[in-house]
């Protein structure tokens, strides 16, 4: 596989790992979402200085209001932490 193909199936796969712990498969609980930035992400949450920032985080992720975070929506997530992280967002 390509580093773009290969990049792609570890998206997937981290995702799988943490949808499901609590119900349904398909989707990141708050909880889920919180323990996948645990440990994928923990240089996230040593930026961050409020324990609020994972709610905050959640509700701007959860586009179609159902308390979850779909995989369409956490590329969304994982996109924009890759732009702010190096320094792609679009200039205003």
């Amino acid at each position: 596989m390509s580093q773009l193909e290969t990049a792609m199936a570890i998206l997937l796969k981290t995702f799988d790992k943490y949808s499901g712990a609590e119900g349904n498969k398909g989707t990141l609980s708050k909880a889920e979402l919180k323990t996948m930035i645990e440990k994928e992400l923990p240089s996230l949450l040593k930026a961050s200085k409020n324990p609020e920032d994972c709610d905050k985080l959640m509700k701007a992720l959860d586009h179609n209001g159902d308390s979850e975070v779909d995989f369409n929506e956490f590329v969304v997530l994982v996109a924009a932490l890759t732009c702010a992280c190096h320094d792609r967002s679009p200039k205003k």
